[in-house]
């Protein structure tokens, strides 16, 4: 078993979707997988400011919301071919509706609460891993699509939930002995608490969802595949003359992302130390390029 996660960037355009598709076909020729995917690039962002602009009594977060819908349908029409594309559509289409009604009762109240906008943020990985389980199946891809939130449980602080380890290792195993399968797809950031209701595990929380599947499962490896070319001396935005480090221990990696590294979720560290699952980062439009591996 091993955990390859993808980030916005490398799921943000079709051809970055189908990109993806290829490279998790790949893998799970020699291992069952499971794929870990996050919203399409500036999604989170984009609800989180619909959200706002309707507590604050906006309008425009109709337009926010329109926008979001035309790219997500335009993705799924450069995505998929004609003869798959209208139950998908269907698909991207009522989510967007109940996005709609979620965003029209905010604007109502006047009041955007960490739970409703929990709820908000949640589409963004739920469309993501929807639009990649269908790409996948256009292909004849064998697959399991299956929704977080129902696999990891969380107590109720909205905005950072704290998991409950013991219940969702459980779980996940439940799920995975119960439902055997080559490739499993599921949406990244998001859990929910004991009464079900949805929460997110923190911004940059799908590494998170990663990790944590990795150590429930006991995997071989966690692959993080990103836009860069892992851990880094500096900030290549910043640096121009920053380099990937070739190796790292946890320690270091954990510290890194504690003061500011961005290419890892600080929470991400601890699961798959615990259990000696190597860590690799990965880019995505380079995949030839030499992993790092935090031991």
């Amino acid at each position: 078993m091993q955990v390859l996660k993808f980030g916005g960037t490398s799921v943000a355009t079709a051809a970055n979707l189908q990109r993806v598709a290829q490279l998790v076909e790949t893998a799970a020729q020699h291992t069952a997988t499971v794929v870990v995917v996050s919203a399409l690039g500036g999604t989170t962002d984009a609800l989180i400011e619909a959200g706002r602009l309707a507590a604050g009594g906006s309008a425009h977060y109709r337009t926010q919301l329109q926008r979001l819908e035309d790219r997500h349908l335009g993705v799924v029409r450069d995505l998929l071919p004609i003869s798959e594309q209208s139950a998908v559509l269907s698909l991207v289409k009522t989510h967007c509706n109940e996005l709609d009604s979620i965003c029209d009762g905010i604007f109502a109240l006047g009041e955007l609460s960490d739970r409703t906008l929990d709820r908000l943020m949640s589409f963004g990985e739920i469309l993501s891993s929807r639009l990649l389980a269908a790409y996948l199946k256009a292909q004849g891809v064998a697959h399991l699509w299956h929704d977080s939130r129902q696999l990891i449980r969380t107590d109720s602080r909205h905005g950072f939930a704290t998991v409950d380890s013991e219940t969702t290792n459980q779980q996940i195993q439940a799920f995975v002995a119960a439902q055997p399968c080559q490739i499993y797809v599921v949406p990244g950031f998001i859990g929910s608490d004991a009464q079900g209701v949805t929460t997110t595990l923190g911004r940059g929380g799908s590494d998170y969802t990663a990790a944590i599947f990795a150590a429930a499962l006991a995997a071989e490896r966690l692959e993080i595949w990103t836009d860069v070319s892992g851990m880094m001396t500096a900030d290549p935005r910043l640096v121009t003359l920053a380099r990937p480090i070739p190796r790292i221990s946890y320690q270091e990696a954990m510290e890194l992302s504690h003061f500011g590294a961005k290419v890892l979720y600080p929470p991400t560290v601890q699961p798959v130390r615990s259990q000696g699952i190597p860590l690799w980062i990965k880019n995505t439009f380079a995949p030839r390029m030499k992993a790092h591996w935090l031991k």
